[in-house]
C-alpha cells in the first residue's frame, strides 16, 4: 500500500535520498587536498637540483616519453635529454608529433612566495625552442620515496602527462644537496 507524504515530509525525504546520491561519486576521491596528491605524491615546496637528477619514464599521456636530468655543473641546473618529447604546434609539421632532443634544465622558484618550484627546460636540439614552443615547464611532486615531474594543466584532475623517476642520479653519501 502506497502512502502519500505531506509536502514538507516529502521534501525532507527527497533531500535525504538525493544528497547522498549526489555525493557518492566523491567517495572515490582520496582525502588528499589535491588531485596530484591523490594519484602521485605531494607537490614539492622545496627541492634542489641534485634531488631531481635521474631518469624519468612516462605514465598516462607521456607513456613513451623518457627524460634524463644530469647534475648541474655550477650551483644550479644541468643538462637534459628527452626521447619522444611532445612537439608544440609551431614545429609539428617539421618534427612530427614527438622528437628526441637535448638542452639544459633548472629548478625555477620565480613563482614567488608560496608558489611551488618547477623544472624549467631549455631545449636547444634538434633546434632552439622558444618558451612555450613545446612543453618546457614541469611541476614537481615528491613523497614516499617517489618523485614525479608533470604538466600541471588542471589542478582538479590527476595530471595526464606525468613522468616518474625510475633511476636516481643523486650523489652518494657525504655530498651536499643544493637546496
Amino acid at each position: 500500500m502506497s502512502r502519500v507524504l505531506p509536502a514538507g515530509r516529502r521534501l525532507r525525504w527527497m533531500t535525504a535520498v538525493a544528497v547522498p546520491a549526489l555525493l557518492s561519486p566523491l567517495a572515490g576521491c582520496s582525502s588528499s587536498s589535491t588531485a596530484v596528491e591523490a594519484c602521485m605524491a605531494k607537490q614539492a615546496t622545496s627541492v634542489g637540483s641534485v634531488d631531481l637528477t635521474g631518469t624519468y619514464t612516462g605514465e598516462g599521456d607521456a607513456k613513451a616519453v623518457t627524460l634524463t636530468l644530469r647534475p648541474p655543473v655550477g650551483r644550479s641546473g644541468g643538462s637534459v635529454t628527452v626521447r619522444n618529447w611532445p612537439t608544440g604546434d609551431w614545429y609539428r609539421s617539421e618534427l612530427g608529433d614527438t622528437f628526441n632532443g637535448s638542452g639544459t634544465w633548472d629548478v625555477d622558484y620565480s613563482g614567488g612566495s608560496g608558489k611551488p618550484p618547477h623544472v624549467s627546460l631549455s631545449l636547444t636540439s634538434p633546434r632552439l625552442f622558444l618558451n612555450d614552443d613545446t612543453l618546457d615547464k614541469l611541476s614537481i611532486a615528491e613523497g614516499s620515496g617517489r618523485t614525479y615531474l608533470y604538466e600541471n594543466d588542471d589542478p582538479d584532475v590527476c595530471p595526464k602527462f606525468r613522468l616518474k623517476m625510475t633511476s636516481s642520479g643523486a650523489p652518494g653519501p657525504g655530498t651536499k644537496s643544493s637546496r
